[in-house]
């Protein structure tokens, strides 16, 4: 919420609690007035004379939002994990007309979501004119929409968004190639975001087992960005706790186990590289090494989680998946998302297909 000076003072103690805000910002002629008393209020994450600083702390909000949305799974048998990776593996093998998908999700859009018609159109025209890592890292609804309907398992957006998950595994294997060779052997990456405390709990008791991010994942090689700019954020949203993730990478690892990652460089992505931004294909899984409180002044809900990457193979995690894999290798692309469907309860859907 942006908010006058002149009715901050009255307002904000009024409103502060409700459980949708998360953020407020103050937008006045004069800072030093409103600064002392609003140092008393969390949720007021700044005070502006300028309403372009405030444009850009909004997209930092969207994006802690969007990275709270993400889908992580802790049970080594969640069924999330298995039926996404199905699902993604059916994907890969379907060959579609683009016109017609990017047509498609288009006109799904305009009747499902709140995209602008302003967006769509450029998406329909110019969806070639770009890569697609250019459009997931721009600011559109694509990143959103995506990661709301791996999380949720909303079959229809997976659906609809089929041709992109495909085009953007594809486009961040390519560049993994092409990078192998000018990537360290062995690195760390560093992802702050928000977690609930169902999912906090979850983690909590997962330690030393594994987990997966379902998603895209969005990593930074910058961990100061990282903290300041998302974890500590999400430890002030009082249904949350802030996470930093602390992650071990081995690029042979990443390479056998076909989880192959990407340096987004300003050539690649929407905005200028600050975040020296590393993006990880579906379904990474990491080993919990450790979980520790961070000492922080501004809050008491920040923890670093230590992770590293391990293998898709030879663990409890895909073991399932493999037994569920088996048993649709009789059908291939169309025919086998269409299975999948049905074992997830969505036999209408499958007969569409």
């Amino acid at each position: 919420m942006i908010v006058s000076g002149a009715l901050a003072q009255h307002t904000i103690p009024i409103i502060q609690q409700c459980p949708q805000l998360v953020s407020i910002y103050i937008l006045c002629g004069n800072q030093s007035i409103h600064e002392e008393w609003a140092k008393t209020i969390p949720k007021v994450k700044g005070i502006y004379t300028q309403i372009e600083p405030i444009c850009k702390a909004l997209q930092i909000d969207q994006e802690n939002c969007d990275r709270a949305m993400i889908s992580i799974s802790f049970n080594r048998i969640d069924p999330l994990f298995m039926y996404t990776q199905l699902l993604k593996e059916a994907l890969l093998q379907i060959e579609d007309d683009d016109a017609k998908s990017i047509k498609e999700l288009v006109e799904y859009c305009r009747l499902q979501s709140d995209a602008s018609e302003k967006t769509l159109e450029k998406i329909e025209e110019e969806y070639r004119n770009h890569s697609p890592i250019w459009w997931y890292t721009g600011p559109y609804f694509i990143y959103s929409m995506l990661n709301c309907g791996l999380r949720q398992m909303d079959v229809d957006i997976i659906l609809k968004m089929g041709f992109f998950i495909r085009h953007l595994h594809q486009h961040i294997t390519e560049l993994h190639r092409e990078q192998k060779a000018s990537m360290p052997a062995k690195f760390q990456v560093f992802r702050g975001q928000g977690l609930s405390m169902e999912d906090f709990e979850k983690m909590k008791k997962t330690k030393g087992g594994l987990m997966s991010f379902n998603n895209f994942l969005s990593t930074s090689r910058n961990r100061e960005i990282s903290f300041n700019n998302f974890a500590r954020p999400a430890a002030f949203n009082p249904n949350s706790v802030g996470i930093l993730f602390v992650m071990n990478i081995d690029t042979a690892i990443c390479s056998k186990s076909s989880t192959p990652f990407a340096e987004v460089t300003n050539k690649i992505g929407f905005f200028e590289d600050k975040e020296e931004e590393i993006l990880f294909t579906t379904h990474a899984i990491f080993r919990i090494d450790r979980i520790e409180r961070i000492h922080d002044n501004h809050s008491d809900r920040l923890y670093e989680v230590t992770l590293t990457i391990v293998g898709n193979d030879n663990h409890e995690l895909n073991t399932l998946t493999a037994h569920l894999r088996e048993e649709s290798t009789w059908a291939t692309g169309w025919a086998r998302f269409g299975h999948i469907l049905i074992k997830l309860g969505e036999p209408a859907k499958a007969e569409h297909l």
